[in-house]
């Protein structure tokens, strides 16, 4: 059966969670509708992570944004959208979604969308936390 769009994003552990490490996807062929006209809204999209537990599946992420395809959205709504649904799947360290929309009617529109998780900070104090029971001053 071929492939068919879904809102699924299927994920896997992060190999490296003990490190910071950008991934970045280009996605130059993502398209969705005018909520207005009907007519089709082409766009380029780069979506770049630092993940924390886990990783966005790439199959699954070319089937959901292919979802889109017949969908009504304006820009703003729909790069959001796409930046809430990685944050609800992974909950990366840090994200940014960008959607490069084509010229309609004589403009552009490039939407940035942001994350970073909040608890950033609290892990690396943990992590640089010394030693209980005085096991960090021994020698």
């Amino acid at each position: 059966m071929p492939s068919q769009p879904t809102k699924e994003l299927k994920t896997f552990p992060n190999p490296a969670q003990d490190r910071d490490y950008e991934i970045t996807f280009d996605v130059p062929e993502f398209t969705c509708l005018c909520p207005l006209t009907g007519q089709p809204d082409f766009a380029k999209f780069r979506i770049r992570y630092v993940p924390d537990e886990l990783c966005v599946e790439l199959k699954s992420l070319k089937l959901y944004m292919w979802s889109y395809r017949d969908e009504g959205a304006f820009h703003e709504k729909v790069t959001n959208t796409i930046a809430d649904d990685i944050v609800r799947a992974i909950q990366p360290r840090q994200l940014t979604v960008e959607g490069d929309f084509f010229v309609r009617g004589g403009i552009g529109t490039i939407v940035t969308v942001r994350h970073e998780k909040k608890d950033k900070g609290a892990r690396a104090a943990k992590k640089s936390a010394p030693a209980k029971n005085g096991a960090a001053r021994r020698k």
